[in-house]
């Protein structure tokens, strides 16, 4: 194999067999420019740095409290319900569940015991996972009334943890989840 070596025509590199090898962005740069650049004053361009790294670690360090309270409420709920939270189009029932949660959780004292009839199993999936997403123990029991068997939802605050209020509702996040913006 044949040495290649380069030499400079007109602002272009060019090999001695005539392949033109395109040209370097600093060729391209105006030199004024440039020459700004590479002269800044030392401590300028530590003071640049400085503040370009502490920028970075406002960015990266920066978490929105709200956002990290929905996302925590969102790992609390099991992986089923998730999943059919998320392709659940009944936003105004979870909408409807999480107004009643809230205000039992601002309302109601430790103690305190929300009962809800609910006969369609979905939407007591549903609820279950608004329970978990704020916190609350939720349980389903059959209560056989003479021949008829209704199912009661029996919601209360978890003994050593307090549910959660995020200022951002599940249903805003999921709406927002389907819509791509999360």
């Amino acid at each position: 194999m044949g040495r290649c070596s380069l030499f400079y025509v007109y602002n272009v590199w060019v090999h001695k067999t005539g392949d033109e090898v395109p040209p370097s962005t600093f060729s391209l740069t105006n030199v004024e420019e440039w020459d700004r650049f590479r002269n800044i004053d030392m401590d300028k361009e530590v003071n640049i740095i400085h503040a370009f790294e502490n920028s970075l670690e406002k960015k990266e360090g920066r978490i929105d409290a709200d956002k990290m309270a929905v996302l925590n409420g969102w790992r609390r709920v099991g992986s089923n319900t998730r999943e059919a939270l998320r392709r659940s189009s009944l936003f105004e029932l979870i909408e409807g569940y999480e107004e009643c949660l809230r205000a039992f959780i601002t309302e109601s004292t430790d103690g305190d015991l929300l009962e809800l009839s609910i006969k369609d199993p979905f939407h007591r999936l549903l609820l279950h996972g608004v329970c978990e997403f704020y916190n609350l123990a939720s349980d389903t029991v059959s209560d056989l009334n003479g021949t008829e068997t209704s199912k009661t939802t029996k919601i209360k605050k978890k003994k050593r943890a307090s549910p959660e209020l995020p200022k951002i509702t599940l249903s805003h996040f999921l709406r927002m989840s389907k819509e791509g913006s999360w």
